[in-house]
């Protein structure tokens, strides 16, 4: 077909806020790549491909839901969405399925597709290699095109025999820093820029947040005394804080789908009697530009730590879960590290606080060692050593290339669902 009359029909599947962000782009990415093309996208959306044009099945923002009750009391929504997406791609045979992360749903999805004919791309690699391994299998079976965004994705695949898989770079490498300067940050949300700013990220799902940000606001309570000159009972003998400072400043940086009523109700609960209160900023949907204006953050596990890392903000890595999650799931993490930003680093490059050893006591003290001049900038340094392995810019426009080539070569050989 000549390149002015293509006509390509693809069904987008995330279900999680950071998938639908790097699905949405990665759907800009295909309309730069091959302009006079018609698309068609539809699949499972959130407000971000939306934005970008993706026809709704359904509503990733229903989906988004962790741990094991969770997801139960959530099994018949995820069944109809199950049901609507199935039968949309059976009716409307797209060119390509695209699953963005999301492993749990999707890889059930593509073994349904796969069976029915319908080619199988997938972006956002599930992160096989850090728990449940095995279903390697699936994805050798199911997957027609694995495109990996960390780099020693690749390799882990192949030896394990997947042959079509392309490391195309992680879509934050290579972002633009936020234009806003930190005295432009500052200055809009009513912060000192001579003085400490510390960013906390709880998290986008409503049991992270509710778990996370809590404890962070207890850690932050601790620091503001801390830094006038008092020490908690539970540091340790010898341990060494950065020089205690006044006023430091917070920022609760919300994602998208968290309101800032919620964050107002819990810092109200935890900080009513603390003259911290005043000095608690809540920015929403400005993560970036909060984590580019911070000395230092604390950030729930997940890709905003490496959000973080890219900006070069020296970070603890946080999580919480519930004790029944923890000990059925966590078991069967079979990783060094938590962080992303470890993981690419191959080493502790930012202190992980996980499940018991996150609280306020320990946040408090790993966030007054990221404070002392010296030894943020040494963190600052290897930031930067781990996030260049990252790769360059422009992850999406190679994921989308990637995506039109296999396409095109499917259509040409007659390959389609």
């Amino acid at each position: 077909m000549a390149e002015g009359l293509e006509s390509l029909r693809l069904m987008v599947v995330a279900g999680e806020e950071s998938g639908d962000a790097h699905a949405a782009a990665l759907v800009r990415a295909l309309r730069e790549c091959a302009p006079a093309t018609r698309f068609e996208f539809f699949g499972s959306t959130g407000a971000r491909m939306r934005e970008a044009g993706v026809e709704s099945v359904v509503r990733e923002d229903d989906l988004a839901i962790t741990g094991l009750v969770e997801i139960a009391r959530a099994l018949p929504r995820f069944a109809a969405a199950y049901r609507a997406l199935k039968r949309a791609a059976l009716e409307r045979r797209p060119d390509a399925v695209v699953l963005v992360d999301w492993p749990d749903f999707n890889l059930a999805l593509a073994r349904t597709l796969r069976r029915r004919g319908l080619k199988i791309i997938y972006y956002i690699s599930p992160q096989l290699w850090a728990w449940r391994s095995h279903r390697v299998r699936q994805v050798r079976r199911d997957v027609d095109l694995m495109l990996t965004i960390l780099p020693f994705e690749r390799d882990w695949y192949a030896a394990r025999g997947v042959a079509h898989v392309e490391f195309v770079g992680h879509p934050l490498a290579g972002r633009a820093r936020p234009h806003d300067s930190r005295a432009e940050f500052c200055a809009r949300h009513d912060l000192d820029p001579s003085k400490p700013v510390v960013a906390l990220l709880p998290g986008s799902r409503r049991k992270e947040f509710e778990r996370i940000l809590p404890v962070m606001l207890d850690a932050a309570a601790r620091v503001s005394q801390t830094t006038h000159g008092a020490q908690f009972s539970e540091t340790p003998p010898g341990a060494r804080f950065a020089e205690p400072r006044p006023g430091v400043q917070f920022v609760v940086a919300l994602a998208s789908r968290r309101s800032p009523e919620e964050a107002e109700r819990v810092i109200a609960a935890h900080l009513e009697a603390s003259s911290l209160a005043p000095r608690v900023r809540i920015v929403h949907d400005e993560a970036r530009e909060a984590l580019a204006a911070a000395d230092a953050a604390a950030v729930c596990s997940g890709t905003a730590t490496l959000e973080a890392a890219l900006t070069g903000t020296p970070l603890i890595v946080v999580y919480k879960e519930s004790a029944l999650n923890w000990h059925t799931l966590g078991r069967l993490i079979n990783v060094e590290h938590y962080g992303l930003v470890n993981l690419v680093a191959g080493e502790r490059v930012a202190a992980e606080l996980m499940q018991d050893d996150f609280n306020a006591a320990s946040l408090a003290r790993e966030l007054l060692a990221l404070l002392d001049p010296e030894h943020n900038a040494r963190v600052r340094a290897r930031l930067r050593e781990a996030t260049a392995r990252l790769g360059e810019g422009g992850a999406s426009l190679r994921a989308a290339d990637a995506v039109l080539r296999a396409v095109r070569e499917w259509k040409k050989d007659g390959v389609k669902g």
